[in-house]
């Protein structure tokens, strides 16, 4: 537990100072091996160059084949024990052909008979070295034959040097071997002091069980949202990709390092890193599903780095906000319809008061039929209760404002466009017609008309919203649909023009704006049933 919590600058000192310190060990043993290799091999030299020297002594040549081995041995023990202490080998043993030693460094072994297993060779006429264990240590021993005039063997000299010990070999050398060892143990621990102080201000001063615990919650917590996430770096490669994404998306498997485009071939999250500038709340539809996303790069040190999608599931929640449109607008058509009803029972009583029972019953017939017709006509008309609703809330408004809502005879709704749904069209609709109205509020002119056109085909639905109000200025159409302009002054939100917009865009339908101030504004819309729409003519003002 100590070691886990060790701060990262001892931790890479300690493993530092190890490997340094084995490297150190290993090289050494390497060093010092190669040394007394070396070593093995100058004293086999010197070894051999000895025992020729003692080979071709005239003194040993002539001794050695003396008859009495005493008298030899007496005249060649004093002469290569000599040239044993001058030269500084260890031994030098001269052999007859009978492998009596005739000389040694023990007196004693004078005259008595070698049994050495390595000697083989050596009488029959090989000059060679070998290394052997004996009481005084491992020893390096040359071996040559002692050749008389004729070329005969007459003998053998063995030259015996022992191998040093490894404190002996380093030992002349162990100064030198200490500072280098210091120097690279210093080298060693600075250099990793150094990197690690470096690391540790580039994962801002935070220590790696910290980052692991970071990386741990933040995968956690990504993963516990409710908002799907993808993030991906500056090569387009994803970083992050959570669960709550991948069942947004229907994703399986682990997509993490490849590429985005080969995950989702359709995105816009690379253009971010391009653009550098955030994109937040864009509605887009996916198949079946409405997700609202949020595209914003990741800025570090100013440079772009990456960038991250945050988006949110809201079918549920558009198919709630339709139902809730749907109501509202009963509400609304309830209450304007509470409104009339009460004038007509007004009508009504006051025509009963004057004894005009007749007049009472036409009234009653007549304006129950003109409800009956209305009703028919949406309903056999537009098959969809929420437009239906919408429109028949409209035109009881447009009766409580004193304007005729006027629907075109050959208007016909029996399905919506693929890329559209219920609230689009309630937005629509809803939207452009409260701003007719709003252009006939305070209008003087005697016929305030709006005129309403829904035209379906089998390639397109078409849309017109037309008025006789007060029309739109010049200057201003440039910047209607933008978000936050407004010519209502308080009354306006800026906000329905630039809706529509934003569902002409998702679409891929087109909107044509004519308007004259004084006169009067045409609205003009075509959305595509299964697909783009090719491009028409006419209005100076559209949105594509």
């Amino acid at each position: 537990m100590i070691a886990k919590h060790m701060p990262i600058r001892w931790k890479m000192t300690i493993l530092s100072f190890g490997v340094v310190l084995f490297s150190l060990v290993i090289a050494l043993i390497i060093f010092v091996g190669k040394v007394i290799e070396i070593r093995e091999d100058e004293l086999g030299n010197q070894a051999l160059l000895i025992s020729r020297t003692v080979a071709n002594l005239p003194t040993v040549k002539e001794h050695i084949q003396s008859s009495s081995v005493s008298k030899g041995w007496k005249e060649i023990q004093p002469i290569v024990e000599n040239i044993r202490t001058v030269n500084g080998s260890d031994y030098i043993v001269v052999l007859n052909m009978n492998r009596i030693r005739y000389s040694h460094p023990s007196p004693d072994m004078l005259g008595t008979l070698s049994s050495g297993k390595d000697e083989g060779p050596a009488f029959a006429e090989h000059s060679y070295t070998s290394k052997a264990k004996g009481e005084l240590g491992t020893a390096i021993r040359g071996f040559v034959p002692i050749m008389n005039d004729s070329h005969q063997q007459i003998g053998v000299v063995i030259v015996g040097m022992i191998v040093p010990s490894v404190w002996e070999i380093i030992g002349p050398m162990k100064k030198e071997l200490f500072i280098m060892s210091v120097i690279t143990l210093l080298f060693g621990i600075i250099g990793s002091w150094l990197l690690a102080r470096h690391i540790r201000r580039e994962t801002f001063q935070l220590e790696p069980h910290e980052i692991a615990k970071l990386l741990v919650e933040r995968t956690a917590t990504f993963q516990a949202m409710n908002e799907g996430i993808i993030a991906i770096d500056i090569e387009k490669r994803v970083t992050v990709f959570n669960e709550k994404a991948k069942e947004i998306l229907s994703i399986d498997g682990d997509v993490e390092g490849q590429l985005i485009s080969e995950v989702l071939p359709d995105t816009k999250l690379p253009d971010t890193l391009t653009s550098k500038e955030p994109i937040y709340h864009e509605e887009l539809r996916l198949g079946e599903k409405i997700v609202l996303s949020s595209r914003v790069p990741i800025m570090v040190d100013g440079q772009v780095v990456g960038a991250v999608a945050i988006f949110q599931d809201r079918t549920d929640m558009t198919k709630l906000a339709e139902e809730l449109t749907g109501v509202r607008t009963f509400v609304e058509a309830l209450r304007v319809q509470n409104h009339e009803h009460q004038n007509k029972l007004h009508t009504v009583a006051g025509l009963i008061q004057l004894d005009e029972g007749e007049k009472a019953l036409n009234y009653i017939f007549q304006s129950t039929e003109e409800e009956a017709n209305m009703i028919k006509f949406l309903t056999d008309r537009i098959k969809n209760d929420n437009l239906t609703g919408l429109l028949l809330g409209k035109i009881r408004r447009s009766k409580e404002l004193g304007i005729e809502l006027k629907f075109d005879p050959d208007s016909f709704l029996s399905k919506l466009p693929s890329l559209l749904d219920q609230h689009d069209l309630v937005v629509v609709l809803g939207n452009l017609i409260e701003n007719a109205f709003f252009a006939l509020k305070g209008s003087r002119k005697e016929k305030k008309l709006v005129h309403v056109i829904i035209e379906e085909t089998d390639n397109k639905l078409h849309i017109v919203i037309e008025d006789n109000g007060s029309g739109i200025a010049e200057e201003h159409l440039p910047y209607i649909f933008d978000k936050g302009f407004t010519t209502k002054g308080k009354e306006g939100s800026g906000i329905g023009l630039y809706l529509i917009k934003k569902i002409i865009e998702k679409s891929g339908g087109k909107i044509f704006v004519q308007s004259r101030l004084g006169e009067g504004t045409e609205f003009s819309l075509n959305f595509p049933m299964n697909g783009g729409l090719e491009d028409d003519e006419g209005h100076s003002n559209h949105v594509n």
